[in-house]
């Protein structure tokens, strides 16, 4: 079966401290480094997405918009 262009899929083993091994490949292919912090999203239904560091930016003005503050 053909990965549609753009499209990746590896996996991932959980060592004993909590920690992943992001593989190689994907470290190249998303340009991820040492020392980078990486952000984390978790839904209970839909699992955990680590977003592009490009994301993090779009992604804090979406969560911290004074804008859309709930009024209690």
């Amino acid at each position: 079966m053909a990965t549609p262009k753009g499209k990746y899929a590896w996996t991932a083993t959980v060592g004993e401290k909590g920690q992943i091994v992001i593989p190689k490949q994907a470290r190249e292919i998303f340009d991820i480094r040492p020392g980078d912090t990486l952000i984390l999203l978790g839904d209970v239904d839909r699992g955990v997405a680590i977003p592009p560091k490009a994301c993090f930016s779009e992604i804090f003005h979406t969560v911290f918009d004074p804008g859309e503050a709930d009024d209690e």
